[in-house]
């Protein structure tokens, strides 16, 4: 069994944009806690959450890190996560193992990029969510302009839990107290704010409020406070300074008496989807005696340990030696050894219970996202998945040694399975090995690890853009495939429709024959050949997508119908149908935003415009900066980070997500055409 009753653990992620302080508030609290002997820093890189060789050389979390604090007779997992738009996908997938989202503002830059999307996304996940700000005795801050910030950006339930006194030095505590000085506002009218929107959750509490005007007591309040954290109706804004350790107790206290245990918690999105049936919502219970299940939300590919997966422990006890299943799989493994980790250290440790975030080690079969049960009776349970991002910066890849190239897709594979934005194309037609990231620092990184860890050196190149074609229009196709060659023959004949569908819809393939026309048995190999023709490109050499394939008729023969051929008919009738459909070639577009001094905006909004780009707006962020928002082609970024540079002197960044797809200019269509050397067919 857990050593720690459920009703004890609190699981907390720290989030927000980079350089907001999070792995150094961190370290304040472990250090508060007596989790750790000394406190390091960022600076001289021996911080327990960036342990990591490239991120003590880069100065700031690549990945997430866990750590365990004990404050108040509670039991804090927390998970601390890298901030900068690039490594969104760790921050993310950490969204999957915690009840409460602790959102780090830095009192100097104010509401930044990635703070913005993963409040939202919190949210969205139904975690609680508390605002955090940091840095609070920092020169030429202004917190009261940065709460009405806050609040206008993210809702008047935004309230302060406590208040900065003393200029940063020290924090006074809110939900007791009536008076005393503070920095800015009133610390009693700041005080019945937070009482008001409290009682709100409670009927009785509030009509005995209304009646004799007492306070409720901290333990009448625990109730309607979780209520309004769980329903988004309170999200409490507390002050900090990591550096100093100013407010980190207040902090402490806010977690372990009223940050939510798992059972206070809003219920993790399980479903059970068993093939064939209608998903339906599976209610897990954070109760130690029922069967196991647990949620992998990172996977570490150990240079020493192996492939490790870390879970969050929703339902049940794993136990050392305890026997799990991975998702639908039929053979179960054994738990030999289980961790907790603390930083870079793995604690092994008897049991875990849910609300315990733990890992396993040396399991092949564990994947991120999968589910960990110990009864055929959850095979089928899913976590609804998290979005990430779209991967969309991309670096040609080649090995400087020849003999290398097998070891390169092995290094590769282990990257990708850890980061859930980072992935791994092979284009066979223009033999191109492809990385893709959130940007240039996520690439970058990759690369510097390949070459650190793994002894792999690379040359790069800006790759192929991701088009995709489509088709405009309606249209048939038709192939009769006849070979004869002295002995049994090939023959396959097919007929088919093709009409478009919405924009991001992807494939569907229709079976509409009738009476035989063309066996079932063959079926399977006329999809095949459509998709090799889809995947292929029929008219710049790239992936066909967003339509509809309707295969209505075609003829057999007894003797010489064959899977080959009606492989090559249902593609080569593809083919003709695409050609006759007026196709166009589509390009990625992404959301790009830009953070630069005030005087390169004119600079900046001039140059994205000579590039396809749509500059959306600009907004004035604090020490002379403004972030530029707007759309642009990917094809017009091969070279931006240099621009940007030039540009800035030095002083510019970006960050970039997908956003659509969207039509060619027609003359870049027929240069990617001309310089397309279709495939022929008709001499298969």
């Amino acid at each position: 069994m857990s050593k720690t009753p459920s009703t004890s653990i609190r699981t907390v992620a720290l989030v927000g944009h980079g350089a907001a302080g999070k792995t150094t508030l961190a370290e304040s609290l472990l250090a508060a806690t007596g989790a750790i002997t000394s406190r390091g820093t960022v600076e001289k890189g021996n911080t327990t959450c960036d342990f990591d060789p490239l991120e003590k050389e880069f100065g700031h979390s690549l990945q997430t890190a866990l750590a365990t604090l004990q404050w108040g007779g509670a039991q804090i997992h927390l998970i601390d996560t890298p901030g900068y738009p690039d490594f969104a996908g760790q921050a993310i997938a950490a969204l999957a193992g915690v009840d409460t989202a602790l959102v780090v503002i830095n009192a100097q830059t104010g509401i930044e990029l990635a703070t913005e999307r993963m409040f939202n996304l919190a949210g969205e996940r139904g975690l609680c969510r508390m605002v955090v700000i940091n840095k609070i005795d920092a020169d030429n801050v202004d917190l009261a302009v940065l709460v009405n910030q806050i609040r206008e950006r993210f809702g008047k339930q935004c309230l302060l839990l406590d208040l900065p006194a003393h200029h940063g030095q020290d924090v006074v505590e809110l939900l007791g107290h009536t008076d005393g000085d503070s920095d800015f506002a009133s610390v009693a009218a700041a005080h019945r704010a937070l009482i008001d929107q409290i009682i709100e959750e409670d009927d009785t509490l509030m009509a005995r409020y209304l009646e004799d005007g007492v306070d409720p007591s901290p333990q009448e309040l625990h109730a309607p406070f979780e209520a309004a954290l769980r329903a988004g109706h309170l999200i409490p804004i507390l002050f900090v300074s990591a550096k100093t350790g100013a407010g980190v107790p207040q902090l402490l206290d806010a977690l372990a008496q009223l940050a939510p245990n798992p059972a206070e918690g809003n219920p993790p999105p399980f479903y059970r989807g068993e093939p064939g049936a209608q998903p339906q919502a599976f209610a897990a219970q954070p109760d130690d005696a029922l069967h196991v299940l647990a949620h992998v939300f990172k996977v570490v590919m150990d240079p020493f340990i192996g492939k490790m997966g870390v879970f969050r422990v929703h339902q049940g006890t794993i136990a050392r030696d305890a026997q799990l299943f991975v998702g639908s799989g039929k053979r179960p493994f054994k738990v030999a050894h289980l961790y907790r980790l603390q930083g870079k250290d793995y604690i092994e440790v008897p049991s875990l219970g849910p609300g315990d975030i733990g890992a396993v080690a040396k399991v092949e079969e564990i994947e991120f996202d999968c589910v960990l049960h110990d009864s055929h009776d959850e095979d089928h349970i899913h976590l609804k998945p998290l979005q990430f991002p779209l991967p969309m910066q991309g670096l040609a890849v080649q090995t400087k040694r020849k003999s290398d190239e097998h070891r390169l897709f092995e290094i590769l594979h282990k990257l990708e399975l850890e980061d859930p934005c980072f992935k791994v194309e092979r284009h066979p037609h223009t033999n191109e090995t492809v990385i893709r990231g959130l940007g240039d620092m996520h690439l970058r990184t990759k690369l510097a690890r390949m070459q650190q860890q793994f002894k792999m050196e690379l040359d790069t190149s800006p790759p192929r853009i991701a088009y995709r074609e489509t088709i405009t229009q309606p249209s048939e196709g038709h192939c009769r495939h006849k070979k004869q060659s002295g002995g049994a023959g090939q023959f396959g004949e097919v007929m088919l429709r093709i009409e478009p569908l919405d924009r991001g819809a992807g494939f569907e393939f229709v079976d509409v024959v009738k009476g035989g026309a063309i066996p079932g048995v063959f079926m399977a190999a006329v999809e095949k050949g459509v998709r090799q023709a889809l995947t292929d490109g029929v008219v710049a050499g790239y992936p066909v997508h967003d339509l509809r394939v309707t295969v209505y008729d075609g003829k057999t023969h007894a003797v010489d119908g064959k899977d080959i051929a009606f492989t090559l008919a249902g593609r080569k009738a593809t083919v003709e149908a695409v050609r006759k459909a007026h196709p166009i070639v589509l390009e990625p577009m992404v959301n790009i935003e830009v953070l630069a001094p005030e005087a390169s905006i004119g600079d900046l909004t001039g140059d994205l415009s000579s590039k396809r780009g749509h500059v959306t707006g600009t907004q004035p962020r604090p020490a002379a900066t403004a972030a530029i928002s707007g759309q642009i082609p990917l094809a017009e970024l091969d070279d931006y980070q240099g621009r940007l540079k030039s540009l800035t002197a030095g002083q510019g960044s970006y960050s970039i997500e997908f956003s659509h797809y969207a039509q060619v200019p027609s003359q870049t269509q027929t240069q990617l055409m001309a310089a397309h050397k279709a495939v022929n067919l008709d001499d298969e």
